[in-house]
């Protein structure tokens, strides 16, 4: 079962923008569960700055990177907030992270706002959500106006799931910011004396100041939001504060471009459209709404709206028409557009970096490798780029090559994935010592990435053969991290790679009983039951609650067509199976695709589609175990 919480947002835009701009101007999104890094101590919001306590949480969780952290100490049994708070920071230096999280929740329970704040705080970098929601919760009730435990309190909130708490908090840091733009003098954690005043009483240079400033803090909560959450949830939960006041095309945008997140394309189409009648000059309206076109299937409106962003702005707009031609597999004219781009003056690196990638994308690997040389030859690459280079050696057969570039890049932006992925390669030759060293020593150094680290050494075990071993260590991780999806989630995946189908459909049902509206969870429960052919009307359903929220999601649209297979329709199944790998170019889309289009009897299509599907990722695992299957003589 591959993991639905991939984000594959960069294979419906060719990989060029995974994220829209004004997201990763903020911070760049992260997705729910196993994709996600979280950094509490890194965290650089406006509304955080300044604050005492992130900083100092890098050191204080040096102690609970080990592996096999202090059992819990048992509960105090006095009430006092300071020592309960002596003994949290105890706990922290000497490892126990989840000990810390609970006695500081213990603290925050009777004690004030500045030990509720941090108890939030060092419960989110432990990854302790029981924890953080009770300290979030008791933070917020004392200072129901501090825009930072409103910011918090949501972001924990959209982690559980729990959408509406987390609208309630979203809906009163705008509020927040409503008295800010208004001059209010109110001090944090007291309810104004005063109503809110009048927005319309301001002069039109004031409200246009405001409305600025305003856009830009939701921007950098949305921003933070994602890093915690799934764009689904945060969507749900914007949309419910933002949507009924909204009368901005900043705020309209930002909308649609989490909407385009969500996998929503009439959605993010409907709020584009909006900030279009607003100001029809909009630029990042127009590139938000020729995007949602390319995600309903509306090629010729999406072109003809780049079209119309790059008669407004000829560099941007252009670059976003090349943009819209390679999210449409019109790889050459993409081609041709930025090489017309790179004419007409715009910027050469960036005309270089996309001409890159855009091989990269369409599975020419020499290109690739020529043009990210002369990248970094020019001086105009980055890690990103070396790491392209460096997953082309890998994809060429080349694993020494490869190993030896995943190495420069151990201590770099790109540290995790290069590690994971030169640990990959030495498990394929059995090191596996040094393999798993490569993961540990980060964790040494890295305490605030410890889950991460964790869940991509269990799933690396499994790949390889080794799912109990990678079972054993996600298990030692609920031990520090209680009740934490990311884990739960990873153990269904492993117990069903191990063939534990029905523990792993246990855990995925207990996961929808808690979550009943998340998405991901839906749907990665529909797809193991059709994938085992188990339950198939009841899979179905599950699919479709999932679909009704992230109607345009390529794992979800593909899990649709695989049970449409299964229940024996193979011609229905290869169309929307069709759809799906338009939205995502997935190698298991395609390997699903291909077998619905050989048992409809288009053997010659199928065909197509295979060899199209391994130029791009000659590595599949089960793309290429779908064509031995059914073409044993293929080479």
């Amino acid at each position: 079962m591959g993991s639905p919480y991939r984000s594959t947002a960069g294979a419906a835009f060719s990989g060029m923008f995974a994220l829209c701009d004004k997201l990763r101007n903020a911070a760049a999104a992260g997705t729910l569960y196993s994709d996600k890094v979280s950094r509490m101590d890194r965290r650089i919001w406006p509304f955080l700055r300044g604050l005492h306590g992130l900083a100092l949480l890098a050191g204080l969780l040096a102690g609970c990177a080990s592996e096999h952290a202090a059992k819990p100490a048992p509960a105090p049994a006095h009430r006092d907030a300071a020592a309960l708070s002596v003994i949290a920071e105890a706990d922290l230096k000497r490892g126990d992270c989840r000990g810390a999280s609970e006695n500081y929740a213990q603290a925050a329970a009777v004690g004030d706002v500045q030990v509720a704040r941090q108890a939030t705080q060092v419960a989110m970098a432990c990854e302790h959500l029981p924890a953080a929601w009770q300290s979030a919760q008791r933070w917020r009730s004392l200072a129901p106006n501090d825009r930072e435990a409103n910011a918090l309190y949501a972001a924990i909130a959209l982690k559980l799931y729990r959408t509406a708490e987390a609208r309630a908090a979203i809906n009163d840091f705008w509020r927040a910011e409503e008295r800010l733009d208004a001059g209010s003098t109110t001090a944090p954690g007291t309810r104004p004396a005063t109503p809110v005043p009048d927005p319309s009483a301001s002069t039109p240079a004031v409200t246009a100041r405001a409305q600025q400033r305003a856009t830009k803090s939701m921007g950098e909560l949305t921003a933070l939001l994602l890093e915690e959450s799934d764009a689904p949830a945060v969507l749900i939960a914007m949309s419910g504060a933002l949507e009924p006041t909204a009368n901005s095309p900043d705020t309209l945008t930002l909308l649609g471009e989490l909407a385009l997140a969500a996998y929503d394309g009439q959605r993010a189409q409907g709020y584009a459209q909006r900030a279009l009648q607003l100001d029809p000059q909009d630029l990042a309206a127009m590139r938000v709404l020729a995007r949602g076109y390319v995600m309903r299937g509306d090629a010729p409106q999406a072109v003809a709206t780049a079209r119309r962003a790059q008669a407004r702005d000829a560099t941007r707009g252009g670059f976003e028409l090349a943009e819209i031609l390679a999210s449409l597999d019109r790889s050459e004219e993409a081609h041709q557009q930025l090489e017309h781009l790179r004419a007409g003056g715009a910027p050469q690196a960036e005309v270089d970096r996309r001409l890159a990638l855009l091989a990269f994308n369409s599975g020419d690997m020499k290109e690739a490798r020529q043009r990210f040389t002369e990248l970094l030859a020019t001086g105009e690459g980055n890690d990103a780029a070396q790491l392209y280079l460096a997953d082309i050696a890998a994809r060429d057969g080349d694993p020494e090559g490869a190993i030896a570039a995943y190495r420069r890049l151990y201590d770099s932006s790109v540290a995790l994935s290069a590690r994971s992925r030169a640990a990959a390669l030495l498990l394929d030759r059995s090191a596996r010592t040094e393999a798993l060293a490569l993961l540990d020593d980060y964790a040494a150094d890295h305490p605030e990435e410890e889950l991460d680290l964790t869940l991509a050494k269990a799933r690396l075990l499994a790949d390889h053969g080794e799912a109990d071993a990678g079972l054993a260590l996600l298990s030692s991780a609920l031990e520090r991290h209680p009740q934490h999806p990311s884990i739960e989630y990873d153990r269904a995946v492993i117990l069903e790679q191990a063939g534990r189908v029905h523990e792993s459909v246990e855990v995925l049902e207990q996961m929808v009983s808690e979550r009943p509206d998340d998405p991901t969870v839906l749907n990665a429960l529909g797809y193991t039951l059709a994938d085992h052919t188990l339950e198939l009307p009841h899979a179905e359903g599950l699919i479709r609650r999932a679909l009704a929220v992230t109607p345009d999601n390529p794992a979800a649209v593909d899990s649709l067509g695989w049970v449409q297979f299964r229940q024996g329709d193979a011609r229905g199944a290869a169309g929307t199976l069709a759809h799906a790998y338009s939205l995502g170019h997935d190698p298991e889309i395609a390997a699903h695709w291909g077998e619905a289009l050989w048992a409809s009897g288009q053997q010659a299509e199928a065909r197509r589609v295979f060899a199209s599907a391994l130029a791009r990722d000659p590595d599949s695992k089960p793309l290429k175990a779908t064509i031995k299957r059914l073409i044993p003589d293929a080479q």
